[in-house]
C-alpha cells in the first residue's frame, strides 16, 4: 500500500495522513508542533524492513483541518481511533514522540487495546508535565506561559530559538544542523496558531497516570537523559514505573529531539522491539 490522503472525521474537520509500504502497522504520533515528517527517517526505514507505516498530522497541525476547538488529549485520542478504525488496523505498534506520547496513552486509556500489539514513548509528555502538589518536581507554569507568549508573540522566531534547546544545540561541542532547525520552523508554521497555543494545555497539564495503567501491552519507553523540554526525571522515568510492562531505554546526553539527532539509533531500537 503507499498513499498520501487526509481522512474526513466526524465533526467534519479532517486529518492529513501518510501510509507506506505493507506488512504489521506502525503507527507514528508527532510532537508539538510538528507534523508527520517529523517521523520520516523511522517511517522510511520501517517500510523499507517490511513494515506498513502511518503517520497522520494531528488536527490544528501540518496539512490537517484547522478547526477552532477539539485541541485537546481526549479529541486526539479518539481521532487516532477514527483513523485506526478507517484503515482497519490490527495488531498495530503506536509510536508517540513527546505531545504524541500522550496522544498514545490516552488513546489506548479510551479505546482499549484491541488493536494494538505494542507501544513506543520517546521523550513523551507522560505521565504529566507541569508541577502539581502530586507532581512537586514538574515544570513550573511560568514555563508553559511563555510558551504560549511566544506563539503570540512572534511564533517563527520563538519556535527558532526554541530549537537550541529542543535538539541540544546549546549543548558544549554540539553539532547544529540550520537546516533541522530551519525545517522545524517550516512545521511548525504550517500548524494553526489557535491550535499550538490550545496544544499547551493539554501536552502539559493532562494527567496521564490513569492512561499508562491501562497500557498492559509491552511498552518501550526511549528518553534522552539531557531532554530541556520534557524532563526524564518527572516523565520517561515515572512513566516506566507506572507502565504494566516497561522497557526503559535512556540515551545519555540525548536531547528532546532524539528521533533527528539519533534517528539511526530510535530507528534500530524500534525495529529491534517491534521483532522481539
Amino acid at each position: 500500500m503507499s498513499q498520501y490522503d487526509k481522512l474526513t472525521l466526524k465533526d467534519g474537520s479532517y486529518l492529513h495522513f501518510k501510509d507506506w509500504g505493507s506488512g504489521q502497522p506502525i503507527v507514528f504520533s508527532h510532537g508539538w508542533p510538528l507534523t508527520a515528517d517529523a517521523f520520516e527517517d523511522q517511517m522510511l526505514y520501517l517500510a523499507t524492513n517490511g513494515y506498513r507505516v502511518i503517520a497522520h498530522d494531528r488536527r490544528g497541525h501540518g496539512r490537517s483541518a484547522q478547526p477552532w476547538d477539539g485541541h485537546n488529549m481526549d479529541q486526539y485520542a479518539d481521532d487516532l481511533a477514527e483513523l485506526t478504525a478507517h484503515l482497519n488496523l490490527r495488531d498495530a505498534v503506536h509510536v508517540g514522540h513527546s505531545t504524541g506520547g500522550g496522544e498514545v496513552a490516552r488513546y489506548i486509556g479510551r479505546h482499549g487495546t484491541d488493536r494494538v500489539a505494542k507501544a513506543v514513548l520517546i521523550g513523551a509528555v507522560t505521565p504529566i508535565m507541569v508541577k502539581t502538589d502530586f507532581n512537586p518536581n514538574g515544570v513550573p507554569m511560568e514555563v508553559f506561559d511563555g510558551i504560549r507568549a511566544g506563539v503570540l508573540n512572534d511564533r517563527a522566531a520563538f519556535f527558532y530559538e526554541l530549537t537550541a534547546a529542543f535538539y541540544g544545540y546549546n549543548r558544549p561541542d554540539a553539532k547544529e544542523s540550520k537546516a533541522v532547525r530551519e525545517s522545524f520552523v517550516e512545521q511548525g508554521l504550517q500548524g494553526s496558531i489557535k491550535a499550538l497555543y490550545d496544544c499547551v494545555q493539554a501536552f502539559s497539564e493532562t494527567d496521564l497516570r490513569e492512561d499508562l495503567k491501562k497500557m498492559t501491552i509491552p511498552t518501550l519507553v526511549i528518553h534522552g537523559d539531557d531532554d530541556q523540554i520534557v524532563p526524564f526525571e518527572t516523565c520517561g522515568k515515572v512513566a516506566a514505573e507506572i507502565l504494566p510492562d516497561a522497557r526503559l531505554k535512556v540515551y545519555e546526553g540525548g536531547s528532546h529531539g532524539i528521533c533527528t539527532t539519533h534517528k539511526h539509533q530510535i530507528s534500530d531500537d524500534l525495529l529491534a522491539f517491534i521483532r522481539a
